[in-house]
C-alpha cells in the first residue's frame, strides 16, 4: 500500500529572508526572470502553502522574489506626488472568465501610436495640440527642455512663418513640454 501524499496547509503570510520581507497573499512582488538578460517581472502572490514537514511548496520559488512593489491603477499613479522604483501601474483589468480587458482599447499619441506612458517626457505641438516624445521627432530629451516653441512637421511650415514674422525677442514658455515623472 502506498504512503499517502502529506497534507499542505495555506499560510497566511511568509518571511522571505533574502529580503527580509514579510509576503502575504494578495502583495505584489518583483521576481526575478529565468533568464538574466531580461528584466524583473511583476507577479501578484496568490497562494502560500506549505507541507507537512514545514517546507514551503511553491509554483516560484521564494528566492526568485527580489523585493515587494506596488501596482497602482493608472489614474492613481498619475496622481502620485513622488514616483518609486517600487511603484508600477496597470492600465487594464484582465477578466480571467471572459478573456477580457477594461477598458478594451485606449487613445494613443505621438507617430509611434503609443499610449500614454507618465514616466515618458512629450512634447506638446502648439498648433495641433498633438503630443509627440522627443526621440521620435529626432530630438533629445535637453533639446526638448530647453524649446520656447514647438511645432510638429505638419504644422512647422505655417506657424514658424507667423513666429518669425512677429519678431519675438523675449523669452516665452508656451511650449508645452511635460516632463512626465522620471522613475528614480
Amino acid at each position: 500500500m502506498g504512503k499517502a501524499k502529506p497534507g499542505r496547509r495555506t499560510l497566511d503570510s511568509y518571511t522571505v529572508k533574502h529580503i527580509s520581507k514579510t509576503i502575504r497573499p494578495g502583495d505584489c512582488v518583483l521576481m526575478r526572470p529565468s533568464e538574466s538578460s531580461k528584466p524583473s517581472y511583476v507577479a501578484r502572490v496568490e497562494k502560500i502553502e506549505a507541507d507537512s514537514r514545514g517546507a514551503n511548496v511553491r509554483v516560484h520559488s521564494a528566492d526568485t522574489i527580489e523585493g515587494k512593489c506596488t501596482v497602482h491603477s493608472f489614474k492613481s499613479y498619475t496622481k502620485l506626488d513622488a514616483v518609486g522604483n517600487d511603484d508600477f501601474f496597470c492600465r487594464f483589468e484582465y477578466n480571467s472568465s471572459t478573456g477580457a480587458f477594461n477598458p478594451d482599447r485606449v487613445a494613443v499619441y505621438c507617430k509611434c501610436e503609443m499610449p500614454y506612458n507618465p514616466d515618458d517626457l512629450m512634447v506638446q505641438c502648439e498648433g495641433c495640440s498633438d503630443w509627440f516624445h522627443p526621440n521620435c521627432i529626432d530630438m533629445t530629451a535637453e533639446e526638448a527642455k530647453r524649446l520656447d516653441h514647438f511645432y510638429c512637421h505638419n504644422c512647422s511650415s505655417e506657424d514658424q512663418k507667423k513666429l518669425h514674422n512677429s519678431h519675438v525677442s523675449t523669452r516665452h514658455a508656451d511650449a508645452k513640454v511635460d516632463t512626465k515623472r522620471r522613475r528614480r
